[in-house]
């Protein structure tokens, strides 16, 4: 059973230093690369699916938050306010790190008139956001202060909001398979019994009746998309009823990884329109969608499912080029450059890092091994093949492996060879 706080420390993927904080964890190269790959992962399928990307600061005034609501409802969860003064005769001000991307996005969406032929309006980011979350709860990369959403929004009409959501939901579908990770189940994330109904400032906003028109559009998602789900009570975001795909860590306990929502409340609160075609204003319907979550979480749960052996797309090195000895450095330089041209990540590991059993087995979770001994160097261009599950093809030329490897990365399958 993988721990991703073991792995992720031996592979030197992450660590954590008292003198930065709990929970706030540093990447160190490897690791590094594997969130920047996944990053750019997520983008790529953002854009191909038609979202259009932003950035927005981490902080925010206290005022931004009373209006959507974080204040009175989550305030538990967020870092108190930084005082600043305002100097030269300008008032003071509370700023506040944000601990969603919602209400940025609102105000972003807010700042210039759209019309319906506009609509859906699909606005992403990779952002910070942070969390006070209690020191006896944080651990590894699950339960962070410091975290990396991502996350986006959504501003539609009434009757596009289920098709955003079962689009959404096959793009988290999409995701998964492209990771290897495996959802165990789907959850309709409720208020607990009479919770949207109550006064506000208690844990969810008080409205009843939109809570009642979300939940129901969220149950026509689900039913339209063939998906089985449960029913939890308690499990909702306060501001509406969402969606959560439910993953498990290898001792069977279960976590949020992505959620889908459908918000009535923060367009309200926001006074977010849009032009209709009759010249009247009318108001969007907001969808909060993630596909991977924070990630950090992603990452964790990456690292035990795998064990650190990585889809080769992934994987932080994809190859590692290992001459016998120092006659044949040259014709290993010469696969490495060859290789990082295509875009790959290799790297040379020479007789000045030991003996060439210790370094195979130092890079046991490299997809593909290239040793080059006398052999091959006597016949040019041919490297010897090995692969980390133990199999070794043998002899093929330089450029085949580094084609083949290439278009294994490109095609973000699990096979490393020959379709096996």
């Amino acid at each position: 059973m993988h721990d991703h706080r073991r792995l992720g420390r031996e592979l030197d993927l992450f660590d954590t230093d008292p003198l930065m904080g709990a929970g706030l964890p540093y990447w160190l190269p490897d690791g590094a690369t594997l969130r920047h790959v996944l990053e750019e992962y997520i983008r790529e399928v953002e854009r191909e699916a038609g979202y259009r990307h932003v950035h927005s600061p981490v902080l925010g005034k206290r005022e931004l938050y009373e209006i959507s609501g974080h204040w009175d409802h989550y305030s538990e969860d967020m870092f108190p306010p930084m005082d600043l003064g305002g100097g030269s005769g300008s008032p003071a001000e509370q700023l506040v790190l944000r601990p969603s991307l919602c209400p940025h996005h609102a105000l972003i969406y807010r700042s210039r008139s759209h019309s319906y032929r506009e609509l859906p309006f699909r606005m992403a980011e990779l952002g910070g956001m942070y969390r006070a979350e209690l020191s006896g709860v944080l651990g590894g990369l699950t339960r962070v202060r410091a975290i990396h959403l991502n996350d986006a929004h959504i501003f539609c009409t009434l009757d596009q909001a289920v098709d955003e959501a079962r689009a959404a939901l096959e793009l988290i579908a999409r995701a998964y398979a492209d990771l290897g990770i495996g959802a165990v189940r789907h959850r309709l994330s409720l208020p607990s019994e009479g919770g949207g109904e109550g006064a506000g400032g208690g844990k969810y906003v008080a409205d009843p009746e939109l809570w009642r028109r979300a939940t129901a559009l969220l149950r026509e998602v689900l039913d339209a998309s063939g998906i089985p789900y449960e029913a939890a009570e308690g499990e909702a975001a306060f501001y509406g009823p969402k969606i959560d795909v439910q993953i498990a860590d290898p001792a069977g306990r279960e976590s949020t990884l992505s959620t889908v929502q459908i918000d009535f409340h923060q367009p309200e609160r926001f006074d977010l329109h849009y032009i209709g075609p009759d010249g009247a204003r009318h108001r969007p319907v907001m969808v909060h969608r993630s596909i991977i979550g924070s990630v950090e979480r992603a990452v964790a749960h990456l690292i035990e499912q795998h064990g650190g052996a990585f889809p080769v797309w992934l994987a932080p090195v994809q190859l590692v080029i290992l001459p016998v000895s120092d006659a044949q450095t040259e014709q290993a330089e010469r696969l490495l450059h060859r290789a990082l041209d295509r875009g790959l990540r290799a790297e040379l590991a020479g007789p000045e890092h030991g003996t060439l059993g210790a370094r195979i087995r130092a890079a046991r979770l490299v997809p593909y091994q290239a040793v080059i001994g006398e052999r091959e160097a006597a016949d040019g261009e041919l490297v010897a093949v090995r692969l980390r599950d133990g199999r070794k093809p043998g002899a093929v030329p330089a450029a085949e492996l580094v084609t083949r490897i290439a278009a294994r990365a490109a095609a973000r399958g699990t096979e490393l060879w020959d379709g096996r």
